[in-house]
């Protein structure tokens, strides 16, 4: 089951000529006839999705509740003006929070450009579609 340009997408209960049925749809394996049974196992995998869905959503948002509290500390050599020497990355907060015990990878942390100056930032972790946290990160100068 298959996106058919022109016909319809994966999931959809289309009315097709029985030539274009026949011929290309059904041998290619593109589609199924519409039968109760199709029908019904279609609507029961449709469920199935939705619930998996809500789920792995509820669990981000818990997630992004906790991540909202965790502050990660730095103290890391700089120069007098505040630069550090070397810089910050999505990695290396990863990693931070995998000893922490979080499971987020360096994909889902939202940083443009690595940090290079000791502050404060809140930085974006994106957890699920539409469900992100702020994550606070401190660095301070150590010489």
């Amino acid at each position: 089951l298959q996106d058919i340009k022109g016909t319809g997408k994966k999931g959809d209960v289309c009315e097709v000529s029985a030539g274009f049925a026949q011929n290309f749809l059904l041998r290619t394996g593109k589609a199924k006839i519409a039968d109760n049974t199709a029908l019904n196992e279609h609507q029961n995998k449709k469920i199935a999705e939705d619930f998996h869905y809500a789920q792995s959503k509820k669990e981000a948002e818990e997630l992004a509740k906790k991540l909202n509290t965790v502050t990660l500390n730095y103290a890391v050599k700089s120069g007098d003006n505040g630069k550090i020497f070397g810089s910050i990355t999505s990695a290396e907060l990863a990693e931070q929070l995998k000893k922490m015990g979080y499971d987020i990878s360096k994909k889902q942390i939202v940083l443009p450009n690595p940090i290079k100056f000791a502050g404060r930032y809140e930085i974006e972790v994106k957890l699920f579609v539409g469900v992100s946290a702020k994550l606070v990160v401190v660095i301070e100068q150590s010489k």
